[in-house]
């Protein structure tokens, strides 16, 4: 894979995982959360493996979406929807 497809693909996933964490940590309160019943992580730990889960999953969608575009012969070619 090119260095500019993996930026194609993690810099948008970023941005994303950045909103959906401040959604979701807004209406949800970290301390609040109980893993399993018993095991309480703190505020950060929280917040950080919240943004990688949700970077994780933005980044995943972004590879599919290149995965499943049509191929070009052409690099001058644009892609006609």
């Amino acid at each position: 894979m090119q260095w500019r497809s993996l930026m194609l693909i993690l810099w948008p996933s970023f941005l994303m995982a950045g909103v959906a964490s401040a959604f979701v940590f807004a209406l949800i309160d970290p301390l609040d959360v109980a893993i399993f019943g018993y095991f309480r992580p703190e505020r950060d730990e929280l917040y950080a493996a919240g943004f990688f889960f949700f970077w994780l999953i933005a980044a995943l969608s972004s590879l599919l979406t290149m995965m499943i575009l049509p191929k070009q012969t052409d690099p001058h070619q644009e892609i006609g929807f």
